[in-house]
C-alpha cells in the first residue's frame, strides 16, 4: 500500500473524491461513520432506537416452539451509541450512507430532518451513479425525485 509522508506521520492514501472529503471532515473535527443503505429496514428505529436483528439462520433452527427461523437479538441504537463515544474534542458525527439510491422518499425525508433533531449529526448520502462528482443538499434530491 502506498503511503504519503506528511511531516512526521504516515498517512494512508485515500483515493477518490469521497476519500478526500472524508479526510477533510476528520481534519475539521468531525468523526465519520460509514453505513450502507442496503438492509437497513426502518431507518428511524435502526439509528435512534433499540431494534431487533435476526441473523441468517444458515439451516439451524431455534429450539423454541415458535417459528424455526432463529432468535432475535436486540441491538442498541447505532447513532446514539456513536454520539456517546465521540472523542471529547469532536464537533460531531457525519453519518456517511452509501448506496442511497435504494432509499425511499420517506426515508430521505427523515434523513433531512435528523440533523434538526440531533444537531451534532450531519448526513451525507451517496445517491447518484454518475461518473462525475457533485454535491447538493439532500432536500434538492427530494425535489428531483
Amino acid at each position: 500500500m502506498a503511503l504519503i509522508t506528511t511531516g512526521g506521520q504516515l498517512v494512508p492514501l485515500e483515493g477518490g473524491f469521497e476519500g478526500r472529503y472524508q479526510r477533510r471532515i476528520r481534519a475539521a473535527g468531525y468523526t465519520t461513520y460509514n453505513l450502507s443503505a442496503r438492509g437497513l429496514g426502518d431507518i428511524a428505529a435502526y439509528l435512534t432506537g433499540v431494534h431487533g436483528v435476526r441473523p441468517p439462520h444458515l439451516g439451524k433452527k431455534s429450539l423454541s416452539s415458535g417459528a424455526a427461523v432463529g432468535y432475535v437479538y436486540y441491538v442498541p441504537p447505532i447513532l446514539n451509541t456513536q454520539l456517546e463515544h465521540l472523542p471529547p474534542k469532536a464537533k460531531g458525527l457525519v453519518l456517511w450512507i452509501i448506496e442511497g439510491h435504494i432509499l425511499s422518499r420517506q426515508e430521505i425525508e427523515y434523513l433531512t430532518v435528523l440533523p434538526q433533531i440531533e444537531p451534532r449529526v450531519k448526513i451525507a448520502v451517496e445517491i447518484g451513479g454518475e461518473r462525475f462528482f457533485r454535491w447538493q443538499p439532500l432536500k434538492d434530491s427530494l425535489a428531483a425525485a
